[in-house]
């Protein structure tokens, strides 16, 4: 669960948002003005902040201003000013979401969670290896018997697809659903000529096949050859 500052000056919506939170398993650290919350967001190294408005010694947008100059964690404005204008400024102003009270814990950590999905980066995966085949997705490159294979984009798409799925028979619907996203004009031919483009690369056929086995009717599946580790 990631740690939150909570920049509120009431104390009793302060108090029982922070104890629901700790409830639901967040860290919570609070704050009552906007320069105590920006002294703890510049200390604390949180991962979120929620904000409100109505603050006793700075107004909460010239808060996020300040927060937007010095960091890039991100901000949910959680306030009962409920215009339009308000919603507008805020957001233009860097805000990643706007909150209007009253609302629960739960709707809080919801809108929280869908923030940090849309901020935070994409987590670094290992590199997929079936037998000698290397494919790292976030280069971008894939490798066998550790020389480079030169792929188009859907050539990669569709190896990494099928890698993922190492050992398992993938149907071609499913291929054209999920790595051609069901786009207008492909057909089963059209997965049919990329997984031949496909096989050439890897240095094999569909009637000598080593990697990619093809089942009529039924689809295709991506193994490691017998006697190589996958």
């Amino acid at each position: 669960m990631p740690h939150v500052l909570l920049i509120e000056d009431d104390d009793l919506i302060r108090s029982a948002l922070t104890v629901a939170l700790e409830r639901l398993g967040h860290r919570v650290v609070g704050a009552s003005s906007g320069i105590e919350g920006l002294t703890r967001a510049l200390q604390d190294g949180v991962d979120i902040i929620v904000l409100d408005l109505g603050l006793p010694d700075l107004d909460g947008m010239q808060v996020l201003k300040m927060l937007r100059a010095s960091l890039a964690v991100p901000v949910v404005i959680a306030t009962a000013r409920d215009e339009e204008a308000h919603t507008v400024a805020a957001l233009n102003l860097g805000a990643d979401d706007y909150v209007i009270k009253p609302f629960s814990a739960e709707h809080l950590q919801a809108r929280m969670a869908a923030v940090l999905r849309r901020t935070q980066p994409d987590p670094v995966r290992p590199p997929l290896r079936v037998g000698g085949l290397l494919i790292d997705l976030h280069a971008h490159a894939a490798s066998l018997d550790a020389r480079v294979l030169e792929l188009r984009p859907k050539e990669f798409a569709l190896l990494s697809y099928l890698a993922e799925r190492a050992g398992r028979m993938v149907s071609k619907a499913e291929l054209r659903a999920e790595v051609w996203q069901n786009a207008f004009g492909v057909t089963d031919k059209t997965v049919d000529v990329h997984l031949s483009w496909l096989r050439r690369r890897l240095g094999e056929s569909a009637a000598s096949p080593r990697y990619l086995h093809t089942v009529r009717g039924v689809g295709v599946k991506l193994k490691a050859p017998q006697g190589q580790y996958r």
